[in-house]
């Protein structure tokens, strides 16, 4: 059991070449998680909303919020990419999966682990537009308006941050940090 405590431990250590630097501990999370539920629960007029996780960084957003939303609130999940195992948003977004349930006439719920430049925000509110919800909103955990290129709407939001480049609770790094119980500042030493 030692063994495998060290080897737990060793997973919550930045790699060789990163600092990682704590922004948001667990408690802080489900408070701003539960924030956004109750804002969520006292604006949406339909309890059967369709909530609509974009993978894969918002996984554990998505998991809390929806413990704490109604119980008939029902999910379906959509995949984007737009970092490309960088730090920085390409800009160029790409669907990797598609939702399998029809939106037209339903209240749908987009729910996000950050925006920053908006893009993929936006392709997705315009995307989703065309197969005529009655209502779409935006979820985030984290909201970056400083690196904002298109302006979009966001309902609710747990916490806005400046341009620093975070991971942890699904976020990641080119895959890593996402099982982080913490949101953390990502530097990368000027060689990795």
């Amino acid at each position: 059991m030692e063994q495998a405590d060290e080897a737990f431990g060793q997973c919550a250590r930045a790699l060789p070449g990163h600092q990682l630097k704590r922004l948001y501990e667990a408690e802080a999370i489900a408070a701003g998680v539960q924030r956004v539920a109750a804002a969520i629960a006292d604006q949406t007029a339909s309890a059967q909303c369709l909530c609509v996780p974009v993978l894969k960084g918002s996984l554990m957003f998505a998991a809390d919020l929806l413990r704490a939303l109604p119980p008939t609130v029902e999910v379906d999940f959509l995949g984007v990419s737009s970092y490309h195992g960088g730090a920085r948003s390409s800009g160029i977004v790409k669907l990797t999966r598609d939702i399998s349930a029809s939106i037209e006439d339903r209240d749908v719920l987009i729910v996000e682990d950050i925006v920053d430049t908006g893009l993929t925000i936006r392709y997705l509110l315009d995307t989703l537009a065309l197969r005529r919800p009655r209502s779409l909103r935006v979820a985030t955990l984290l909201d970056k308006p400083s690196r904002r290129v298109v302006e979009v709407p966001i309902d609710f939001c747990a916490f806005k941050i400046p341009d620093l480049f975070v991971v942890g609770y699904g976020l990641d790094y080119a895959e890593a940090y996402r099982g982080l119980p913490y949101l953390a500042e990502l530097t990368l030493a000027e060689n990795a």
